[in-house]
């Protein structure tokens, strides 16, 4: 078990006055099987209104205006999360499963192929290369594999708006990249899957009090007659250092802060978050 306190603030510099900001935050943990949320509270300066609710993928979302006119607006997220281990389920579904017309039907949204998980030419290859594998999730082992093995993690090389067909074309990116790619390259197997974003300990060896610099992260969940978790970033298994904020389709589901605001000023947005283990 591992409990940790998450501080995630963005603070967001104008360079001139605005107004009428409209907002929508994705920053509250879920409560599910293995993830505890025991707190969670969220800051905002300057606010008007706020209102709270759950979206269509299950993600707690606060929704905000700031109506007075403002130069600066600062956000700060301080949760308190408790993990605990979760076995995974083992290899269960057969191709004829995963491609039968009803299981296509009901998940047909996370099969659905985006502009963000839309494959380049060379994910392509990599889809016929793992086609025949006896199995959907030895499929989806090797392609995360071979995804890994040829994806350069590299800071700055794309940006939040980058699609993982742009990304692969470098071959160069950031966990938004590894896993919009691999995501398209499981829904073109015909795999149904989706996108988990949230946050991740930035050292597995974080001793009690102690606390980090970390950042968010994300990773991809498919489908074998139950979700399934995998890491194509880091190749390690989605565990107890892992906490779940939001799933969707892709990344434009899942986006921690997002909005409009009334006004001629551009923004300069500063990102910080810090993981403090507490057991």
């Amino acid at each position: 078990m591992r409990r940790y306190r998450i501080v995630h603030t963005t603070a967001l510099a104008y360079d001139g006055p605005i107004r009428a900001a409209h907002n929508e935050l994705r920053m509250t943990p879920l409560n599910e099987p293995g993830q505890t949320t025991l707190e969670n509270r969220i800051r905002i300066r300057p606010m008007t209104w706020s209102n709270v609710y759950r979206d269509h993928w299950g993600t707690h979302v606060m929704s905000m205006e700031s109506l007075a006119e403002h130069e600066r607006l600062d956000i700060e997220a301080i949760s308190t999360v408790e993990k605990s281990d979760v076995e995974q389920p083992d290899p269960v579904c057969d191709w004829e499963t995963v491609r039968d017309p009803s299981v296509q039907d009901r998940l047909y949204e996370w099969l659905m192929l985006s502009t963000r998980t839309r494959p380049g030419e060379g994910v392509a290859a990599i889809v016929d290369a793992v086609r025949d594998l006896p199995s959907p999730r030895q499929a989806a082992d090797e392609l995360c594999r071979r995804v890994r093995d040829e994806m350069t993690y590299r800071p700055g090389a794309t940006g939040v708006h980058s699609s993982g067909e742009e990304a692969w074309a470098d071959r160069a990116g950031v966990c938004q990249d590894f896993a919009h790619i691999t995501i398209g390259a499981l829904r073109s197997l015909g795999i149904p899957a989706r996108y988990v974003s949230g946050y991740l300990a930035p050292r597995s060896d974080l001793d009690v009090g102690e606390s980090a610099s970390g950042e968010s992260h994300a990773w991809v969940e498919l489908w074998d007659d139950a979700w399934v978790p995998v890491d194509p970033t880091n190749g390690t298994p989605v565990g107890v250092e892992h906490v779940v904020v939001a799933r969707g389709r892709d990344y434009e589901d899942v986006s921690p802060f997002k909005g409009v605001y009334s006004g001629r000023a551009t923004a300069a947005q500063q990102v910080e978050v810090t993981m403090t283990r507490l057991a």
